[in-house]
């Protein structure tokens, strides 16, 4: 890798929240400054800099060092002291008080600040409180030098001294030293394998147990990650001793431990036919569970606050009133759900696309608002919430912002402080992990009405749980599922390839014009025509704008027709590098003014979340600084680190396109797809557009897909607890 080392002349831009610097370096032996940039937390004007990175050209600011790793080396001379001390460095010392030091202590300096930074009274002029605080906020860069130096040696990028700085302040050396596996629960973007290294770094044994638990904790946070509220006792031995590579009696010892001091639950409810499949749960996913379990218990022992209100022989007037009136002609199984969401504190209502559930939402909450009553409309999802506000005409809030999130971490609407509402309607809830579902229902006033929406056969939730499964699995909620295809979709070629798949028939590819296919057997080849389709052929025959109205879903993030490699394609076709329009690299991303992009986190604090898309409006690469303008007008502004959380989204997984309806859906399928190649996902991908589906690839994909109708088991004990408890 190669080297650069020189003294550091000034600083150019800091942030800091992330430690992203850009800065000039006198090189050694060299006149003239270099430009460097990265995570370069601490770094002072007239610090030697030792850096390992590679050079790069910036299309606007020319050649610049970008700084993988870093050393420094303190001044050596009285006059390099005295730059170095009058440089900011250190709060309250400028140019005049540096020069008083160093004529005191000359080139001692900083072996005094170091061992006997008492001395500093010696100083004329410094009184005794600021030196007390020249002397702290010297050990505080100390530190900050000591855990970059630490982590470095250890073969850490600087990104993660950042991180871990910026959670634990003064605390994180000796955190680092001495309990390394806390980092990966606590610190966001340092997971297991970081802190392990760390740990190994430090010495800490394969066999230690405070290993062999935060092995544990991350075999069953994957297992989370793979959507799994526990894993079975036998298992998740298993899993753990392979992760770690240690005896799976060890594993089963710490196991026991954990157990007992309540760091792992075992489930007395979701029992099991032998010991060794035993539920073995987080904590969280647990009390999640059981939360989730409680409050649907609690509303259907609940007797209806609004059933009074809508007398049974009056139902015909009602519907006849919303037909002549508002022109919304309900057929049978509709008005079934609109009278359950009435009557019955908590229902399921679900249906494929076309159905008519948002018609029955509509009706729903003309009715309510009709009598005074407050409806209120949720989705996981800004897309979705966009949605539903213009399908029923009243606002649709994302969940996390209807229960407002609190800097602290927690959301302010919750069993203390409720949401103001008598009906509750939660839609796209296959997308409801179970988690965010126990929240959602905790701040639910237990007088209101709970209408949860969804299609079941859609791609169950990214994060852990079934719960719109698991709901109906119980049997026990009241369900309405709407199957008939009205007269608006009944033409379309999307709703009835749709149920074709879903019933496991392969989509008519002839006598729609709205469902397409085109043959491409290799990966290169379907990337070819992916692109080619969104950029020329689809806007030149339908009029669709190929930046705005198209969207590509793939089944996979990797290889030629994957979300990666799209993404980059279709970027170089649909906006170039080009004179005038700003860019910036992140990783191995180019970020240009005008790109789709999409967050890939939640970021409670500025009020942005995963699955979020926007486009890119401007670019400070010297900052660096991306801002984003997202489908709900609201500019942000990103920098350093955060710009993890954005990704190109010309190409989209379908996975992250649950929720969203898009104009056109251009899907890219393979048999090197498989095994992602599933019944729901092809079901799911189609489903996404309104307007038109193209399907790229080979049909024996499409077959094979069409025929994965068993999905991976999920293990959630929701289900179970609905019915036993």
């Amino acid at each position: 890798m190669p080297q650069l080392d020189g003294i550091l002349e000034r600083i150019t831009y800091q942030s800091e929240s992330t430690g992203y610097t850009v800065a000039q370096l006198r090189p050694a032996g060299k006149r003239d400054t270099v430009t460097i940039v990265g995570q370069l937390l601490g770094v002072q004007p007239g610090e030697q800099l030792i850096l390992e990175g590679e050079w790069r050209d910036h299309p606007t600011h020319g050649r610049q060092f970008s700084v993988q790793r870093y050393h420094t080396r303190l001044p050596a001379t009285i006059d390099g002291i005295r730059r170095y001390l009058g440089s900011g460095l250190i709060k309250g010392v400028g140019p005049a008080t540096a020069k008083r030091i160093t004529e005191t202590f000359g080139k001692y300096t900083l072996d005094v600040l170091d061992r006997e930074p008492e001395r500093l009274r010696e100083v004329p002029g410094l009184g005794h409180k600021k030196a007390e605080q020249i002397a702290a906020a010297w050990r505080e860069q100390q530190r900050i030098k000591d855990l970059m130096l630490l982590l470095q040696d250890l073969g850490l990028p600087t990104g993660v001294a950042v991180r871990i700085y910026k959670h634990y302040g003064d605390d994180a050396l000796a955190v680092v030293q001495h309990e390394p596996y806390r980092l990966a629960d606590e610190v966001d973007g340092v997971g297991f394998r970081t802190a392990d290294a760390i740990a190994a770094g430090l010495g800490i044994a394969r066999d230690d147990p405070r290993r062999i638990a935060a092995g544990v904790r991350f075999a069953l946070g994957q297992a989370s990650d793979d959507g799994h509220c526990y894993l079975p006792w036998r298992e998740l031995i298993e899993r753990a001793a392979s992760l770690l590579t240690v005896a799976a009696t060890k594993v089963q010892a710490v196991v026991d431990q954990m157990l007992a001091a309540g760091q792992l639950w075992r489930d007395p409810v979701v029992t099991a036919a032998t010991p060794a499949e035993q539920p073995i749960y987080l904590p969280p996913l647990a009390f999640a569970e059981i939360g989730v379990a409680n409050a649907i218990r609690r509303w259907l022992a609940q007797r209806s606050a609004l059933a009074s209100h809508y007398a049974p022989s009056r139902w015909e007037l009602v519907f006849a009133h919303l037909a002549e009136r508002r022109g919304i002609d309900l057929s049978p199984q509709q008005r079934a759900a609109v009278r359950t969401a009435l009557t019955s504190p908590v229902m399921l209502l679900t249906g494929g696309p076309g159905t008519g559930k948002t018609t029955s939402l509509r009706a729903l909450v003309l009715l309510l608002r009709a009598r005074g009553y407050r409806p209120l409309l949720a989705a996981p999802t800004g897309r979705a919430a966009r949605r539903l506000s213009e399908a029923t005409g009243i606002e649709a809030r994302t969940i996390h912002r209807l229960l407002e999130y609190s800097p602290d971490g927690t959301f302010r609407r919750n069993a203390d402080n409720p949401l103001a509402c008598d009906l509750l309607v939660i839609d796209e809830a296959s997308m409801l992990d179970v988690v965010l579902a126990n929240q959602l229902l905790k701040a639910t006033p237990l007088n209101a009405h709970v209408v949860i929406v969804g299609d079941a056969d859609q791609l169950p939730s990214v994060g852990p749980g079934r719960v719109l499964g698991d709901l109906i699995d119980s049997g026990i909620v009241p369900r309405i599922h709407l199957d008939a295809i009205f007269r608006q979709a009944a033409g379309s070629g999307i709703a009835a390839n749709a149920r074709r798949i879903n019933d496991g028939l392969l989509p008519e590819w002839g006598g729609h014009d709205d469902f397409y296919f085109f043959a491409a057997e290799t990966p290169e080849r379907c990337a070819e025509l992916v692109v080619e389709l969104v950029v020329e052929r689809i806007p030149r025959r339908f009029g669709y704008d190929p930046r705005r109205d198209i969207q590509v879903l793939s089944p996979t993030h990797k290889g030629n027709a994957g979300v990666a490699a799209l993404n980059t394609a279709l970027q170089a076709a649909l906006n170039p590098p080009r004179p005038g329009v700003a860019e910036y690299r992140s990783g191995a991303t180019v970020f240009r003014v005008g790109d789709r992009v999409i967050q890939q986190r939640n970021d409670y604090d500025r009020d942005v979340y995963n699955g979020d898309t926007g486009e890119i409006i401007a670019i400070d690469a010297a900052a660096p600084t991306v801002v984003v303008r997202f489908e709900d007008g609201r500019a942000i502004r990103y920098s350093g680190l955060d710009l993890d959380d954005l990704a190109l989204a010309y190409a989209l997984s379908v996975h992250k396109s649950q929720g969203s309806e898009y104009p056109v859906v251009v899907l890219p399928l393979l048999l090197q797809h498989q095994p992602l190649l599933q019944r729901n996902l092809l079901y799911t991908a189609v489903t996404r557009a309104r307007q038109l589906v193209v399907i790229v690839g080979d049909r024996r994909a499409v077959a094979a897909a069409v025929a994965a109708a068993e999905v991976e088991r999920r293990y959630t004990g929701l289900s179970v607890r609905l019915r036993d408890q």
